[in-house]
């Protein structure tokens, strides 16, 4: 089964986040089958941040606002997830 329906959640909702606080982003599926893997990446990024479904800053700064989204893929075919805008205040 084709990876659909890639969804980001973001803690604190919203992807507001003090500076200095953690932010805590998890990616996940709707449908796929077969191994999932995560990557993470932000705007104007090329390498992906990181992998695996979640990805945390643990004390977030100024430059790290932006817009993010998470890929998942099960080797056959790859999705993304719709944008979050992260705003570090």
């Amino acid at each position: 089964i084709p990876v659909s329906g890639v969804s980001l959640a973001a803690q604190p909702p919203g992807g507001q986040v003090t500076e200095g606080d953690r932010l805590v982003l998890g990616c996940s599926v709707a449908a796929g089958t077969g191994p999932l893997s995560f990557s993470w990446h932000r705007q104007g990024s090329a390498a992906p941040l990181a992998t695996g479904p979640r990805y945390e800053l643990r004390a977030a700064q100024h430059w790290d606002g932006g817009r993010y989204h998470c890929t998942a893929t099960n080797g056959d075919t790859t999705a993304d997830s719709p944008p979050l805008w992260v705003t570090v205040l």
